[in-house]
């Protein structure tokens, strides 16, 4: 398995996912899904795919969306197809040889946005409430 045949694989139980959930993937959506600035089989034209997808989505609803879809689809890969299962573990390794924009959504932890974002609130309240308590 190259690459490309590893995204592919990825970014079709991923719009497979998306399907199952009634949650909408557009075109631009799973080509971002194959960026990469290192490895011109798998994403033909990085730098003008990545001004297209920053023109019309925010990167952190993307990134949340999409990681969480390939989540779950692995998920689902593991209760009901052992097969596929280890294609998608295939799929991976082959990608972890390189640099991959993919990788980075597959590692992000659940809700992880959520807890930073919350983390950096309660920062700037604590900062806020020392000012005015001074």
């Amino acid at each position: 398995m190259n690459s490309r045949q590893a995204k592919d694989f990825l970014v079709r139980e991923t719009a497979e996912q998306a399907t199952i959930e009634n949650v909408s993937l557009s075109d631009i959506e799973k080509k971002m899904m194959y960026f990469t600035e290192s490895d011109p089989s798998s994403c033909d034209k990085p730098l003008e795919l990545n001004e297209e997808f920053e023109a019309q989505y925010e990167t952190a609803e993307y990134e949340a969306k999409v990681s969480g879809l390939l989540q779950r689809a692995c998920d689902r890969l593991k209760a009901q197809d052992t097969e596929k299962e280890r294609i998608w573990d295939e799929a991976v390794r082959e990608l972890r040889k390189g640099d991959h924009y993919l990788l980075a959504l597959l590692d992000i932890k659940p809700h992880s946005s959520v807890l930073l974002k919350s983390a950096w609130n309660g920062l700037l309240v604590l900062i806020g409430m020392k000012r005015s308590g001074s």
